[in-house]
């Protein structure tokens, strides 16, 4: 792990963290990156320490995860991605199967693993939609940085013990 016993003070600009994304919708879902780096860096982070990964899917998710939660690179694992009704399987399944994986790895590795993967229920792909979602996920890039921030620090602090 990135967190040692021997270090005295949580330093944010020593944490590495890996970035997971769905390549379904990745014009949308990239935005979360945008706003998942603007306030890491505000908060001390350094972004070259953030590791940016895509994976084809939502589903594809907890695995990589799970892989780069027990490689010890990570202090945390942010993951994001848009699960959208297809019309072939019903996305509420996939959502809840990507979001309990998570958990999942999370509770296994005993390494941070956040998300914003966000299953809405409504979703077309029309203009109005598109600038919606783009907007909303930037929203959701920040805070989702703001929570690994704060996990990141109570995981080191709880190491500490």
């Amino acid at each position: 792990m990135n967190q040692s016993k021997t270090m005295t003070q949580f330093d944010p600009a020593q944490q590495r963290i890996a970035f997971i994304h769905a390549s379904w919708h990745a014009d949308i879902v990239l935005r979360c990156l945008d706003g998942f780096r603007e306030e890491i860096s505000q908060r001390g982070y350094a972004a070259d320490k953030v590791d940016v990964i895509a994976v084809p899917g939502a589903y594809e998710i907890p695995l990589q995860a799970k892989l780069l939660a027990k490689s010890g690179r990570y202090s945390a694992i942010a993951c994001a991605g848009l699960v959208v009704d297809g019309g072939i399987y019903r996305h509420d399944f996939v959502a809840n199967a990507v979001i309990s994986g998570l958990m999942q790895v999370q509770l296994e590795t005993e390494i941070p693993v956040l998300t914003a993967v966000l299953t809405p229920h409504h979703f077309h792909e029309h203009a109005e939609h598109q600038t919606y979602y783009r907007t909303h996920f930037v929203t959701k890039g920040r805070e989702l940085a703001s929570a690994a921030a704060a996990a990141m620090q109570l995981h080191w602090q709880a190491l500490q013990g």
